[in-house]
């Protein structure tokens, strides 16, 4: 009996100490396991994102420019996200990334162990670097703060990283976060840049198809992009749609409708650098990009812009309309012997014969395609509060960014003249005052003398000032700058009216010699419009950061720069060109028949065509011309033939597209109609055989009777009409 109690007292005695030696080891091993833990935690915590990192989310955001009419119009942004909270994110599209990605989501703290044992597991057997364990907290971390490299390393940061974001975060949060951060492939991140994108709609909009089709895309954005790979794409949407049955988010019938459905996808857009109003886009993002660098891509603000998108479409539909005619033109002028030679490099034609060149058709026309495209400037203003409503810089803004209508500097022409006309209207010369139309010769800037004639040919006798610029006449234009308003004098009104471009100081100004940009001359011309108030064009309204804050608010800037009879009498003049003179097929042909003022412009050799014409509610001007500016647009086409289709139909469509009511100038004190003898300029008599009747300032006008042409033939009755008249004379 003892020996039995003894045996099984050492019996228990072996266990224990067994059982002791293995706890042992266990502990010891657990301690060794936790020590390396916590060693590959601080490894690896040392290039993990601080703590004031993960608290402070800011995605890079893209910065919208709207119309004033509302319409979004462009996009900043270096990716290409819009922010919308998860309440605004409807809940089937919530379901379907949930149930492909990670439907699990809400039981997990932010790693699923055991999809992460079984992928692991999978790695060291197969070598196979899937990454079906990352949760959805997993692949946030990684778009947040990890790069995108398969290796054990970035794994371990990504499940660390997860841990800390769920520590951090809710998981409503942590959702939000992910259906705004994530990519859906061509540069599109979070849910509603993609669904603008792919279906132009608003995400809570989106169908149970449509929201499946984006969260299939997650997966591998480049792999299922739609538009290069849609039966790739639908495939792959209705594997979500299954998972969506399967996880019970969807019904059977649901399941089946959505299935059976196409993609339902937008036609794709055409590339940024050639979408609408893209000159005025790029014009805005230059003033701004000066004042807030790197944040204009990323900060998420709204900018509000002076365009109304109506009146652009009215512009971009005008210039479409007419400038492939214009190259029709320059492209048959070219083939000529005498303007070709002007293309052709000099070492070629040390090789070779002109002949030889334009014998091969291939090479005449590649070269005159490359050389002679016809490029245009249009740009429209309000002038009432200089808000720039449309703006063109090019034919096409994929081929050029350069911006013709605030970069360019092209010679006037006759659109000038209203400078000049200006000067003497506003020292006392009345419209109805008479230069010769005779030959002169004018002084170049260089010293040179140059003869300039009439765009027709013409020469007469005495001609007032509303007919020599309702004609467009030089040599009036020209004599008006010799002898009575001296270059330095036309320099200064130029520059009152917001001229900026050097001008030189020489007679031949007259006629346009010097350079002017072209929104700068077109602004100019709404002077005449708003009763001699010249207002600074703008393109920003306002804009704002990404909570609303106001970070900026434009207003106008104007500047009384004429009398207000000056401005009008200068508008009476510039209606005559429009009515009845070189601008008058914009009302015989084009049809734009509101009280309108217009000036056409050309310059020598047909190289630079204008045409600018104006109302009380907008100012609009074209002009159309080669880049290289020793190249011609061909013969006559003047500006009342190059630009004026133009500027008149997208006038004419503007105006009735808005609706705008039909205006006249107000006439304003100071201004009275008058009857002229125009042999001695002083108001006309009954006897008067030659009467002008027009309008003056107050000031100047005549204060007495014709002495001349009394009707009365006895000295004794002159003598007593010439009394009566004094008597008579006209007090206003």
């Amino acid at each position: 009996m003892t020996v039995k109690h003894t045996h099984k007292k050492d019996s228990k005695s072996f266990l224990k100490t067994i059982w002791g030696s293995y706890w042992r080891k266990f502990i010891v091993l657990f301690s060794f396991l936790i020590i390396i833990i916590t060693a590959v935690v601080v490894y690896f915590s040392r290039d993990l994102p601080s703590f004031e990192q993960l608290e402070n989310y800011t995605p890079n955001l893209a910065t919208k420019v709207y119309s004033a009419d509302g319409v979004l119009i462009k996009e900043f942004y270096t990716e290409k996200r819009s922010y919308t909270s998860l309440s605004q994110i409807p809940k089937r599209m919530i379901d379907a990334v949930l149930a492909t990605e990670d439907h699990r989501f809400y039981q997990h703290w932010g790693i699923a162990p055991l999809r992460l044992i079984k992928v692991t597991m999978s790695y060291v057997f197969t070598g196979s670097k899937q990454q079906g364990a990352s949760t959805l907290t997993q692949q946030l971390a990684r778009q947040l703060y990890l790069t995108l490299e398969k290796t054990v390393t970035r794994k371990v940061k990504e499940i660390l990283t997860a841990i800390e974001i769920e520590r951090t975060y809710t998981k409503s949060e942590i959702l939000e976060m992910y259906m705004n951060h994530m990519i859906f492939g061509h540069g599109t991140y979070g849910v509603q840049a993609a669904s603008q994108t792919f279906f132009g709609k608003d995400v809570k909009d989106l169908t149970i198809a449509q929201c499946a089709l984006l969260a299939g895309m997650l997966q591998r954005p480049a792999s299922y992009y739609p538009y290069r790979f849609p039966e790739r794409a639908k495939k792959r949407r209705n594997v979500v749609l299954g998972r969506m049955l399967a996880e019970k988010y969807i019904t059977r019938e649901e399941y089946e409708q959505a299935v059976a459905s196409d993609l339902g996808i937008i036609p794709k857009k055409e590339e940024a650098t050639d979408d609408f109003a893209a000159y005025f886009t790029e014009y805005v993002r230059k003033n701004l990009q000066k004042k807030y660098g790197w944040d204009l891509y990323k900060g998420g603000m709204k900018i509000y812009t002076t365009l109304d998108s109506r009146v652009q479409a009215c512009a971009e539909r005008a210039v479409k309309k007419f400038l492939p005619e214009r190259q029709a033109v320059v492209n048959r002028n070219m083939h000529k012997e005498k303007e070709f030679i002007k293309l052709v490099p000099p070492s070629l034609l040390r090789k070779h014969t002109l002949a030889e060149l334009m014998a091969n058709k291939t090479f005449v026309d590649s070269l005159i395609n490359a050389k002679c495209k016809v490029q245009v400037a249009l740009v429209a203003i309000d002038p009432r509060n200089g808000h720039i409503l449309a703006m063109i810089g090019g034919r096409s803004f994929k081929e050029s960014q350069f911006n013709r209508a605030v970069q360019a500097v092209r010679q006037p022409g006759s659109i000038f003249k209203p400078f000049v006309y200006t000067a003497a209207v506003d020292n006392g010369y009345m419209p109805y005052y008479e230069k010769l139309n005779q030959p002169i010769v004018v002084h170049l800037y260089d010293g040179s003398r140059w003869t300039p004639h009439n765009y027709d040919g013409s020469i007469g006798g005495k001609t007032t000032l509303r007919e020599g610029l309702r004609r467009s006449l030089n040599l009036v234009t020209a004599r008006l700058v010799q002898e009575d308003v001296p270059p330095e004098i036309v320099i200064k009104y130029a520059r009152n009216l917001g001229i900026t471009t050097p001008l030189d100081p020489v007679d031949a100004i007259a006629l346009g010699s010097s350079g002017v940009i072209p929104i700068e001359v077109i602004s100019a011309f709404g002077v005449f419009a708003n009763k001699g108030v010249l207002v600074k064009p703008m393109s920003i309204l306002r804009v704002e950061d990404k909570y609303g804050n106001i970070l900026e608010k434009d207003v106008p800037q104007s500047k009384g720069v004429l009398r207000e009879q000056t401005a009008y009498i200068m508008n009476s003049l510039l209606q005559t060109v429009e009515r009845r003179g070189t601008g008058a097929s914009s009302r015989s042909v084009y049809h734009f028949m509101r009280p309108a003022g217009g000036k056409t412009g050309t310059t020598n050799d047909f190289t630079d065509a204008w045409y600018i014409t104006f109302t009380p509610q907008i100012v609009g001007g074209t002009w159309v011309g080669v880049d290289d500016p020793s190249l011609s647009l061909g013969k006559r086409q003047s500006g009342a033939r190059a630009a004026l289709p133009i500027t008149a139909t997208f006038m004419k469509a503007a105006h009735d597209t808005l609706h705008l009511p039909v205006l006249d100038f107000p006439r304003p004190d100071g201004i009275v109609d008058v009857e002229i003898c125009r042999e001695s300029k002083l108001l006309a008599t009954k006897y008067c055989p030659d009467v002008i009747k027009d309008i003056a300032d107050v000031r100047y006008a005549p204060k007495e009777y014709c002495n001349i042409h009394t009707g009365k033939r006895d000295k004794n009755e002159v003598r007593r009409e010439q009394r009566q008249n004094k008597k008579r004379k006209i007090r206003y």
